[in-house]
């Protein structure tokens, strides 16, 4: 009897030892694994050009590996998505003040473009102009003056002829100088024909 009241007693013990256990296991978990209420984040503050991100600490002692990310907010937050209505108002009623014409209106002034004199493109079909070659170039005048005639007794006649300062009496027949030849003499002009190229002209008396 004595061994079973000691064995009550200390299944007692035990008990409430392990409830102690139990309890204090109990709070330990709930502190560390459930997270406090997050504190409100204060608005990011930026220093030239870098923006300022705010930094979350874990509270309590130690972390526990794959639990769930908090939003701790973001500086968008602080856009104004309202569309203004204002700004847009003042846009429209600009008037355009300039004194030429304007391309965003249809009541602007047209252009006054000029007509053409005439038209670019030819009227009816289009007729070559026939041109006939040219002809070959004139021949140089021979070089020679007729100022007067001899007769001698039996009636031949010849004729004075001046090239440059040098006087030829010629008759019929005749060459002077080596290229012209005198063809006929009568009492107004000289028939004379340039060897060189075969051209024959009349020198007129000098005076008449």
């Amino acid at each position: 009897m004595r061994i079973g009241t000691e064995d009550k007693k200390k299944l007692a013990v035990l008990g409430v030892v392990g409830a102690l256990g139990i309890g204090a296991a109990v709070y330990l978990y709930t502190s560390l694994v459930v997270p406090d209420a997050p504190a409100p984040a204060s608005p990011a503050v930026a220093t030239g050009s870098a923006t300022a991100t705010p930094v979350v600490r874990p509270r309590g002692v130690g972390s526990v590996a794959g639990g769930t990310a908090k939003s701790v907010g973001t500086t968008s937050a602080q856009l104004d998505p309202t569309l203004k209505m204002g700004p847009m108002l003042v846009t429209e009623s600009l008037v355009y003040s300039g004194s030429g014409r304007n391309i965003f209106s249809l009541n602007s002034a047209p252009i006054d473009i000029p007509k053409p004199v005439a038209s670019a493109r030819p009227k009816g079909p289009v007729v070559p102009v026939y041109t006939p070659p040219p002809g070959p170039p004139p021949l140089p005048p021979i070089d020679l003056k007729f100022f007067g005639t001899a007769t001698s007794a039996n009636g031949h006649r010849q004729a004075f002829l001046l090239k440059g300062e040098d006087v030829f009496l010629a008759s019929d027949g005749d060459i002077v100088q080596r290229r012209y030849k005198v063809i006929s003499v009568s009492a107004n002009s000289v028939l004379v024909e340039d060897m060189a190229n075969n051209n024959r002209q009349s020198l007129p008396l000098i005076g008449h």
